[in-house]
């Protein structure tokens, strides 16, 4: 009796170690983004230095709280209760290389600090119930921030009211799982920056909405311009994550 015990004990442990070499190997990674920037790159920086790089943003602060807690790189805790997930961008997860200096530098930024946010209006929430926005500390866009830096990665997830390919900086990586197509990515920025202007274009977007019509559709004419983005091809409207109009069904 005690030999077969001995026996189920030690089947039991082998067991418990086999699930945990599992669960080690298969540990949420995330996109599995990593950067080399050495975690110390900030540290003899203040969080004025790094801020007087910036620009002000043209991010609108909706809300302000204290951060209480800095998760990782793309998710800070708020006083008010709020969970914020950074709209647009995406840093190493824990266990991953780099997520140290991403944490290191939202937590200079950030923690024990009164913070801005502009929340997406076009999606407020993920699927974990965080809150998804732009964080503003001093006027500057940290979401930016960290994309200009190298610290993040873009992750655009349409519908959205941030579109972070404007952020990006030239060694900026973007997920391959969210990202569009070059082409699409050229041709938002183009458009968006001469719609008011040039009217060119197939298809027409509305920005606030989140439809796109043919240039035609009654709705176009009634549209704000600050709100029109024209496009050229349909493609291009749903791979950017717009919906057809019921009206002119493009």
């Amino acid at each position: 009796m005690t030999i077969a015990k001995k026996h189920i004990f030690s089947l039991i442990l082998i067991l418990i170690l086999a699930i945990g070499a599992i669960s080690i190997a298969n540990a949420y990674t995330g996109t599995g983004f990593s950067h080399n920037i050495p975690s110390s790159k900030y540290y003899d920086m203040s969080a004025s230095d790094i801020l007087s790089q910036y620009p002000d943003t043209e991010c609108h602060v909706e809300e302000s709280a204290v951060c209480t807690q800095v998760v990782d790189g793309d998710t800070i805790y708020l006083d008010n209760g709020k969970k914020i997930r950074f709209v647009g961008v995406n840093t190493p997860e824990r266990g991953v290389e780099g997520y140290i200096a991403s944490k290191n530098f939202v937590q200079k930024l950030c923690l024990n600090k009164k913070v801005g946010i502009d929340i997406d209006d076009r999606k407020h929430n993920d699927k974990y119930g965080r809150t998804l926005a732009v964080v503003i500390v001093d006027g500057k866009n940290v979401n930016e921030m960290l994309l200009k830096e190298g610290l993040a990665e873009i992750m655009y997830m349409p519908p959205s009211e941030f579109y972070p390919y404007n952020w990006a900086g030239s060694n900026t990586h973007v997920a391959d799982t969210h990202s569009p197509s070059s082409s699409s990515s050229n041709s938002y920025s183009s458009d968006t920056s001469s719609s008011s202007s040039s009217g060119s274009g197939s298809y027409v977007a509305n920005a606030n909405t989140g439809k796109f019509h043919v240039a035609s559709c009654g709705s176009v004419s009634k549209m704000s311009e600050k709100n029109k983005v024209f496009l050229s091809s349909r493609d291009e409207a749903i791979n950017q994550g717009y919906e057809p109009c019921k009206r002119c069904n493009p």
